[in-house]
């Protein structure tokens, strides 16, 4: 099975990385449906705090059009999740591998949008590293 995620380091801080990965998420056709603040729900809601973690849901969607159409109940397992998580003064960005969490659906045609997913997230990966 394939690792469960893959990731570059880009500069920080966190707030110029997180613009950054939004626009290159754009260029593959992925919007950010949620963004989760991890650290500050952390310490809000149990007085932990934490370095700068954000959890971005990109979504890109004639590719989830497809997989939903092919099996409906696998809306459980989108959006790709983006980490941002800083790093000293970089930030780490670690991609869902929709490869590897996929293999859990057996619907003809799921491995076909996922290597598609993929592929487009490699690129992404490919423009915050360059």
């Amino acid at each position: 099975m394939a690792e469960y995620t893959f990731s570059t380091t880009m500069p920080g801080p966190i707030e110029d990385a997180r613009q950054r990965v939004i626009e290159a998420l754009s260029t593959e056709g992925f919007g950010v449906l949620t963004e989760i603040d991890v650290a500050a729900t952390l310490k809000k809601k149990i007085g932990e705090t934490i370095d700068p973690y954000l959890i971005l849901g990109a979504c890109n969607p004639p590719l989830a059009h497809r997989a939903i159409s092919t099996e409906p109940a696998i809306g459980a397992l989108l959006p790709c999740n983006v980490v941002l998580r800083a790093a000293g003064d970089h930030v780490i960005v670690d991609f869902m591998n929709p490869e590897s969490v996929l293999t859990l659906v057996e619907a003809e045609g799921i491995s076909t949008v996922a290597t598609e997913v993929r592929n487009r997230l490699e690129r992404v990966r490919g423009l915050l590293a360059g």
